[in-house]
């Protein structure tokens, strides 16, 4: 598996490729985190549970084993790598 959204520092981005597993909450589905779509990392809690995350305009709380089931590519100054 490559990078995840637990991977990710406040304020990198990145466009979501896939999920590691199929059993990713609905919930997250219906605020946009599907493939295709860009997720930024807002904010990490101070035990590093939750992670705070902005898809299409809505901030989420999700926890970081959620996390590490969304796998990114990254976006680093205005270009995918």
């Amino acid at each position: 598996m490559g990078i995840t959204v637990a991977d990710l520092r406040r304020g990198q981005k990145g466009i979501i490729k896939e999920f590691a597993d199929d059993l990713l909450p609905i919930k997250l589905l219906e605020l946009g985190c599907l493939p295709g779509n860009q997720i930024e990392l807002v904010q990490v809690a101070p035990l590093k549970d939750p992670i705070y995350i902005n898809v299409n305009g809505s901030h989420i709380a999700i926890r970081r084993s959620t996390a590490l089931q969304i796998e990114l590519e990254m976006i680093e100054d205005n270009h995918v790598l």
